[in-house]
């Protein structure tokens, strides 16, 4: 069954159906724009994760900004994204699954596409199949710099993966993995600019290993909206798989800026709309945002511009608020915005964003891949 978004284009904000996914169009726009200034003539490209957004028409506006292309977390993301015009696909995860290498590696008669590797078996697999289909891979190595996920150790246990890159029919070696995840929720700066700065001087070793066996990393690929100016400052790093700029969250504005305050270099564009259905107590509010409408995995969400009101706990079915201030006027049919503490995570619940502006419907854009991944 089709799932019907819960507003057409033109309808005003206050009869849309709730709960509903919202892109204030203005702030996000801005997000956009100031990730491709900050970019721009760095010698850093752009290749913003569509794990966030999980939206081929949002990838295709990051592109139209200069972004050389778009990193996904899985397969069927890569699929979504060039069945929605993207031309440059990175996968910046291991896939093993022969079968699913055969759907990646068919993507490749359509865009260009990437994908990483930390085993030998991997870079087996992948060039069999690239070979047998007649395609192109472009693989990248990777090296753990701290998240403690995939990837091999940095320095002399990368040198015998891209060996066999480089040997293998159907496969061209395309550089480091360096992604370290842990960083983007570090809340003090200056520690965050000295994590980074170690994975640099893992990165730095690495390529003086590959350097000294005769291979060339043209790419070294990573970064967080949380770090993304540290690996910029590294000197090391040529791509930022930035996501979450588009949209914030309460997790990352946690986070401290240089001067201590909140990180604010980006604005919050990202919203639950969500109405109450319930006043049965003096300080008790439900809302129609159950835990099938924003996610916890984070954090609670907060009620935006109304700090009388606290977002206190989920059920299936509702949202319970707090109401600090009797006071307030709170009534059944009220509607406001939450701000979700994890917007990747948020998105996933949805089928539909809504884009507003000026307190109308401007856009309707469907989430081009949701759901676990495969």
């Amino acid at each position: 069954m089709t799932i019907p978004p819960p507003a057409e284009i033109g309808l005003p904000l206050e009869d849309v159906d709730t709960p509903a996914l919202i892109i204030e169009l203005d702030p996000f726009e801005r997000n956009l724009r100031r990730m491709a200034d900050e970019v721009a003539g760095s010698g850093t490209d752009l290749r913003p994760h569509v794990k966030t957004h999980k939206s081929a028409d949002i990838a295709r506006r990051q592109e139209a900004l200069g972004a050389v292309g778009v990193c996904c977390q899985n397969v069927s993301e890569a699929e979504a994204m060039v069945d929605g015009g993207v031309t440059d696909v990175f996968v910046s995860n291991e896939v093993v699954d022969r079968r699913k290498v055969v759907r990646l590696a068919s993507l490749a008669r359509q865009a260009r596409i990437g994908v990483c590797v930390d085993t030998l078996d991997a870079v087996t697999t992948l060039g069999d199949v690239a070979q047998e289909l007649g395609v192109e891979l472009r693989i990248v190595v990777e090296i753990n710099v701290g998240t403690d996920r995939c990837g091999v150790e940095p320095g002399e246990p990368a040198l015998p993966l891209a060996r066999a890159i480089t040997e293998a029919p159907g496969l061209r070696f395309g550089g480091l993995q360096a992604y370290h995840g842990p960083v983007q929720h570090v809340r003090k700066f200056a520690e965050r600019r000295k994590l980074i700065e170690g994975s640099a001087a893992k990165v730095r070793h690495t390529l003086d290993v590959l350097e000294r066996d005769g291979l060339v990393a043209e790419t070294v690929t990573g970064a967080g909206t949380a770090s993304y100016r540290f690996e910029m400052e590294s000197g090391v790093f040529t791509e930022l798989q930035v996501g979450t700029y588009v949209f914030m969250d309460t997790d990352y504005t946690d986070n401290q800026a240089e001067d201590g305050g909140p990180f604010v270099d980006f604005e919050q564009s990202l919203f639950v709309y969500t109405q109450v259905v319930s006043r049965p107590a003096p300080r008790r509010v439900l809302t129609d945002a159950s835990n099938r409408a924003v996610s916890l995995d984070s954090g609670l969400p907060t009620v935006r511009a109304n700090p009388g009101l606290e977002y206190e706990k989920a059920s299936d079915g509702h949202g319970r608020l707090i109401l600090h201030d009797t006071n307030l006027d709170i009534r059944v049919g009220d509607r406001f915005f939450l701000v979700p503490a994890h917007c990747n995570t948020t998105a996933n619940l949805y089928d539909h964003y809504l884009g507003v502006r000026d307190g109308r419907v401007e856009t309707v854009w469907p989430m081009s891949s949701r759901g676990p991944g495969n």
